[in-house]
């Protein structure tokens, strides 16, 4: 995994996609091959060379489409060809929204 200022560090040992979260509602969003975001980790766009993660990630940063932090995060792939989180991190983030959004203040 790297983040954007950490593009250079980027090394893949699997399939990984590229992963943020939306800015007005906290939810998990994924990369698509459309160059688009999504909440459905199914529609991710996988990569498994450094120059296409690269690419993707670059992407991502510079649409500014209201995704915060992108960053690269590996993926299992079943004989299926369904996606699935590669680590902890990423199951725990795929069940939804990862950071709170406040309640608006009654004036």
């Amino acid at each position: 995994m790297t983040s954007p200022l950490e593009q250079k560090k980027i090394k893949l040992t699997g399939p990984s996609i590229v992963t943020a979260n939306r800015t007005w509602d906290g939810a998990v969003i994924y990369r698509t091959a459309t160059h688009n975001w999504s909440t459905d980790l199914s529609t991710a766009a996988v990569v498994r060379a450094s120059d296409e993660a690269r690419t993707l990630l670059a992407e991502s940063v510079a649409d500014d489409l209201g995704a915060i932090g992108p960053y690269i995060a590996p993926v299992d792939v079943d004989e299926r060809g369904r996606l699935k989180p590669g680590n902890l991190r990423e199951r725990i983030r795929l069940k939804g929204t990862t950071i709170g959004v406040p309640a608006l203040a009654q004036v």
